[in-house]
């Protein structure tokens, strides 16, 4: 079947969908999200997750499949996206919502079911029809998530061209047609796929590089930190976008945290071992394949570092000296596995150019962390780094998605604004899915004087 009519059918039905109620469309959500939800739905995902892509654990994916669509529909309860939204008697704008229509989803390997998932909900909350493009190792799953979708839409008596999927294998050619043929391009993935997004002609919501840096202070508990960083870096072979990449350890805090990671799980590699391993993860210059997404003992074995300690380790440690950001030092970069790169720095003003110049390499735009810090340090790094997510005392994988714990929404795509190459800085959500038309209706006049507004400019400048 062509791309072309996947699409023409994809319109049928979003057209008959765009006249729905807003308790309709609120019952297409609770449909899809059924369709992961369901236990034995989501353990058969996971399994085909790990067996098809070879990336990632069981386990977590299934923690980060209902955890990350639980969430969504908690954000989704009671939220308008049908009608009227809004009607300002101040300003005379009333806002009403609009569907978008045809929306390409483009999804990765790493989240097979749980982007993809999170995608379809979002779609038809706001009423349109969505067409994905899964990552080749993807494929598989995403047709299974279909399969379960398709059945709870019939279900609500919802058609199921509303949901669709290109056929395997999923060609580039075939992704490109998508998106130049529908309404709006939501890529979440590799940077390829991000740029591609942006050259089709469709309007397109991409996602930013993740390389995320935490910084750890003396105020902090250590204990309390390496639990949090050490649950964030091990979820599911570091997957995530969002997983902490380098530490920057400030002053006396280095002695405590060490101690304080390896209780939780983390070796530090020997210099020599480092060394080793740096060969295995970046051959050529470039972060293997191999690698991603392995478990700690996995990439110890492949990188022939036999040491006891690593059999049963979570992530493995490497020490970089200040300064060592770039090409020439690739464990700067996102690596995509449980290997965490520790930077001692001398204060928090150290700590900050740090950060500088690793987003200056790669992640500019996504997050940074930070453990152990004071209200006046929080506030520094919102105001002085290029970063959209400021993570404060948290796992930082687990909250930059949105947790249940925090106030973001839950997403499995983060906005990185113009840092990161990006048109948005939020957290995807439904509202990225609707058109919104406003009603413009005449007030009483707000013409200001102009010496009201540059009385104070005059005072000090002149006329």
């Amino acid at each position: 079947m062509s791309v072309a009519h996947l699409v023409a059918r994809a319109r049928v039905a979003q057209e008959h969908y765009a006249d729905a109620d807003q308790a309709t469309a609120d019952m297409a959500v609770l449909a899809a999200g059924w369709a992961i939800l369901a236990p034995e739905h989501n353990k058969a995902l996971a399994e085909q997750a790990v067996r098809d892509t070879g990336l990632g654990q069981v386990e977590d994916k299934i923690t980060k499949n209902y955890r990350k669509t639980l969430g969504l529909l908690r954000d989704l309860q009671g939220a308008r996206s049908v009608g009227v939204l809004s009607d300002d008697a101040a300003t005379g704008i009333i806002e009403i919502a609009r569907p978008i229509g045809v929306v390409a989803a483009i999804t990765p390997s790493t989240n097979p079911a749980a982007t993809p998932a999170n995608n379809i909900i979002n779609a038809l909350k706001g009423r349109n029809a969505i067409i994905l493009a899964p990552s080749p190792k993807g494929a598989g799953v995403c047709a299974r998530l279909l399969g379960y979708v398709h059945k709870e839409l019939t279900k609500v008596g919802l058609p199921k061209d509303l949901v669709q999927m290109l056929p395997a294998p999923v060609t580039k050619p075939a992704t490109e047609d998508l998106m130049r043929l529908a309404d709006l391009v939501v890529a979440t993935g590799s940077r390829a796929n991000v740029r591609a997004a942006y050259a089709s002609g469709t309007p397109a919501l991409g996602v930013g590089v993740g390389n995320v840096a935490v910084i750890v202070v003396p105020g902090a508990d250590p204990a309390a930190a390496a639990k949090r960083i050490a649950a964030s870096k091990s979820f599911d072979n570091a997957t995530s976008c969002s997983s902490e990449n380098s530490l920057l350890v400030v002053g006396d805090a280095w002695d405590p945290l060490l101690d304080a990671l390896a209780a939780e799980g983390g070796v530090l590699a020997a210099p020599e071992e480092q060394a080793r391993l740096e060969a295995t993860m970046f051959p050529a210059g470039k972060l293997s394949s191999v690698v991603v997404a392995r478990s700690a003992p996995q990439l110890a074995r492949l990188a022939g570092l036999r040491r006891a300690a690593y059999a049963d380790s979570r992530f493995i440690m490497v020490c970089e000296a200040p300064g060592n950001v770039g090409p020439g030092h690739p464990f700067s970069g996102e690596k995509l596995c449980p290997v965490l790169t520790l930077y001692h720095v001398e204060d928090f003003d150290a700590a900050l150019a740090q950060v500088r110049l690793l987003y200056d390499y790669q992640g500019k735009g996504h997050s940074v962390g930070v453990h152990g810090a004071n209200t006046g340090e929080i506030l520094r790094l919102g105001l002085e780094l290029p970063v959209c997510r400021v993570i404060v005392d948290q796992p930082h994988c687990i909250a930059a998605g949105g947790a249940f714990d925090n106030g973001l929404p839950f997403s499995l795509s983060m906005g990185c604004g113009s840092w990161g190459g990006n048109g948005f800085s939020e957290n995807l959500d439904y509202r990225h899915f609707l058109n919104i038309t406003r009603i413009v209706r005449p007030i009483p006049p707000r013409e200001p004087r102009c010496e009201d507004i540059f009385h104070d400019y005059w005072l000090r400048h002149g006329q």
